[in-house]
């Protein structure tokens, strides 16, 4: 039976009864977990009928058996899908880190595609008035961390569709890392950039429907004509590999769950002269420089941090730092993930790094600043702060955010 157009609505807002752990088995579990795109389809895209509709998304908006949904949605007579908006590395996600597809018209669909990627406010607010659609449809997915700019593209979207008088729709995806809780510092506003443009602790916890309310009540200049599609049959305490969908990388270094459980907190070893792991096949979970040596390794092993045994590990990257050149430096083993805790991990990894190795040191532009959303964490541990010294430091602006953060939930 079809769905009313009012049932969708309350559906996307009420709690849904989930079964425990004890109730169900992981391959019911995968059965029970439906996409925001998923509940759409289901109810036949009633939010989207009679409207002119363009999607932001990028390979990873994909159903369960692969298929891209502007695919699916272009071949649907129901829906009328006229545009496609691209964000960082492209909607069919062909370009690196710092890089977007521009515009073209998709060979497969013949659909226009625009790119959003470092467009913001009326300029991209243009876009979407020229492209001619009247409803913005966002599925994309995310891996969990502040300084992951496809939460920001969502930012920007609902900020221009706002201001150019358009109806935004949020299709929800599980958060990789969980949604247990918010971790690390709170960005302060005066370092706001595209990884992160708004106070959200380092590891949010979030979904992207939930961040869109989050950013609607808390946020934009002012609140856009928002719909969320939530999940069914997804829990808080959920890793990827629970939901029974497949992984499609939502950029180029992000190969795998295991890479986003990591990089909320090894990301900011961008803001060092070490390599992060880009141009190996585990980026952020290999970690080195030229001359570390496995003191390294031993030294972030005796703090026993939890869930994490780290291995002295010798890699030569294709690109970006150090490319082409053996290095030394650690690898990271999560051998419990409940336990983990990436942000912390991340800090005492800074920590040891600089204590060990006497070459290590900032990128001249401070990125480390834009990362953790001040100065606090590089000044800390200049000052020869322990790990969990630099952690105490956030505590109290962290909590702030949870209280915050806690409004804005839809799953349990």
């Amino acid at each position: 039976m079809r769905l009313s157009r009012r049932a969708l609505l309350a559906a996307t807002t009420a709690a849904a009864a989930l079964p425990t752990a004890s109730q169900a088995s992981a391959s019911e579990r995968h059965r029970q977990l439906r996409t925001g795109f998923e509940a759409l389809a289901a109810d036949g895209y009633a939010i989207l009928e009679g409207r002119k509709v363009g999607i932001v998304t990028n390979p990873t908006g994909v159903t369960r058996d692969v298929r891209h949904i502007v695919d699916v949605m272009h071949a649907d007579e129901r829906v009328n899908l006229t545009a496609v908006f691209g964000p960082e590395h492209g909607f069919r996600g062909t370009a690196q880190a710092g890089g977007s597809e521009g515009r073209y018209d998709d060979p497969a669909t013949g659909l226009p595609v625009y790119d959003t990627y470092l467009k913001s406010g009326r300029p991209l607010a243009d876009i979407f008035t020229a492209s001619g659609v009247d409803t913005v449809v966002f599925d994309i997915q995310d891996v969990g961390a502040r300084f992951y700019t496809y939460i920001w593209t969502l930012y920007d979207c609902m900020e221009a569709a706002r201001l150019a008088g358009k109806r935004f729709v949020v299709l929800d995806r599980p958060n990789p890392a969980t949604g247990r809780a918010a971790q690390g510092p709170v960005l302060h506003k005066e370092f706001a950039t595209f990884v992160g443009r708004e106070p959200v602790s380092q590891a949010h916890g979030m979904t992207v429907a939930e961040l869109a309310r989050l950013f609607n009540g808390e946020f934009l200049t002012a609140p856009v004509p928002l719909e969320t599609v939530r999940m069914t049959g997804w829990r808080r305490s959920d890793f990827y590999d629970a939901s029974g969908l497949p992984w499609v990388p939502p950029s180029p270094n992000m190969p795998t769950p295991d890479t986003a459980l990591v990089y909320s907190g090894t990301c900011l070893f961008e803001g060092t002269n070490l390599s992060e792991g880009r141009g190996t096949t585990r980026p952020f979970e290999l970690l080195g420089a030229e001359g570390i040596d496995g003191r390294w390794a031993a030294t972030a092993n005796e703090l026993g941090l939890p869930g994490v045994h780290f291995r002295e590990a010798y890699f030569a990257p294709t690109f970006s730092k150090f490319q082409g050149k053996t290095v030394s430096g650690v690898q990271l083993h999560v051998h419990d993930r409940t336990a983990y805790d990436p942000v912390r991990t991340g800090i005492a990894l800074l920590v040891t790094a600089k204590k060990v190795w006497s070459g290590f040191g900032w990128r001249a532009d401070n990125w480390i600043d834009k990362l953790t959303g001040s100065t606090r964490v590089r000044t800390a541990i200049d000052a020869g702060a322990s790990a969990d010294e630099v952690v105490a430091g956030w505590q109290q602006e962290l909590a702030a955010f949870r209280r915050v953060r806690r409004e804005y939930l839809l799953y349990k």
